[in-house]
């Protein structure tokens, strides 16, 4: 693999940085510093028909979430669970991405503002995942959605929970979500994959951040043997929805995802799996910089989703 040209001149810029790197700051330095560097990467975002910051019940309280409606509402929905080790990323950070996916899809987009470690480490956010897909799932027909239209969505670590909420609410629910999408998806503590061997100072999750990320979530007493922390881990993966797998080449976490998408396909599940070689991980909140993120979202995401919810009844 080579890194396509748009990427090499990223990371040029990057190295040339005198930044200093998310993991060499405290955890509420690193979020400014992490929402301050996707405004120079994340493209302006398209007009959606409406947003509302709502709450829903969790499991310890009212959790936030942030719904966006198309200009022409459907019954399709995206339950969307956003990026960033479970110790940064936010609503905002990731608004532009459920935007896009709002505007290109006409489907109604829910934004969840998961609990975030330190201040509330695992498994508050998985609690939180699961909490906000039964809601869903359960109050879809009093919001004009069809519960079995749903889709289940995240990036990085969101793509985590997004794995860990499908497998937690299987058969708990009032029809199974019609689809999954996984982008760089973080599922494996354990890190056996040659890729976390071969790219442990690639930008911009090396090694560094990955451990500075998983020692906000789980503390000193990682628990590889959990599922819920490392999704790999489930040993039943039939019953659930399609998915579309989306990896990047230059991507610690790339044969993570590559690996769950062969989990899934052995127990029958459709999957779509597309491994974007010559990019990292994070590409899709670049697209200012990246045009691969608008042909991922646009091209392949939009289109897939649209074509899960086709085919509920056909």
């Amino acid at each position: 693999m080579s890194l396509d040209r748009e990427t090499e001149a990223l990371l040029f810029w990057v190295g040339s940085s005198t930044t200093r790197p998310l993991w060499q700051h405290d955890y509420e330095r690193a979020r400014a510093e992490y929402r301050r560097s996707l405004t120079k990467t994340d493209v302006a975002p398209p007009d959606v028909g409406n947003t509302a910051d709502i709450t829903v019940p969790g499991p310890e309280g009212p959790l936030r979430v942030r719904k966006y409606e198309p200009a022409r509402p459907g019954v399709a929905s995206i339950l969307y669970f956003h990026g960033g080790g479970g110790v940064l990323g936010s609503l905002d950070t990731h608004d532009t991405l459920c935007r896009i996916l709002c505007h290109d899809t006409g489907a109604t987009v829910f934004s969840v503002d998961y609990r975030l470690a330190p201040e509330h480490p695992f498994p508050a956010g998985v609690c939180d995942a699961v909490a906000a897909l039964e809601w869903l799932s359960r109050e879809a027909g009093n919001m004009s959605l069809d519960p079995a239209r749903i889709a289940v969505a995240g990036d990085s670590a969101g793509g985590g929970l997004a794995a860990v909420a499908l497998h937690e609410t299987k058969g708990r629910l009032e029809a199974r979500p019609a689809a999954q999408l996984l982008i760089y998806p973080a599922l494996d503590l354990r890190a056996r994959g040659p890729s976390r061997k071969e790219l442990i100072q690639q930008f911009p999750i090396p090694e560094e951040m990955i451990h500075w990320f998983f020692n906000h979530y789980f503390g000193t007493a990682w628990p590889i043997a959990d599922p819920r922390a490392t999704p790999a881990l489930y040993e039943d993966y039939s019953g659930l929805p399609p998915a579309l797998i989306v990896t990047a080449g230059y991507d610690p976490f790339r044969d993570e995802g590559a690996e769950y998408a062969e989990r899934l396909a052995a127990a029958g599940v459709p999957v779509d799996y597309a491994c974007y070689r010559g990019t990292v991980h994070g590409f899709m909140n670049m697209g200012r910089v990246l045009r691969v993120a608008h042909r991922t979202m646009r091209q392949r995401m939009g289109t897939w989703l649209t074509e899960q919810w086709d085919k509920v009844g056909a």
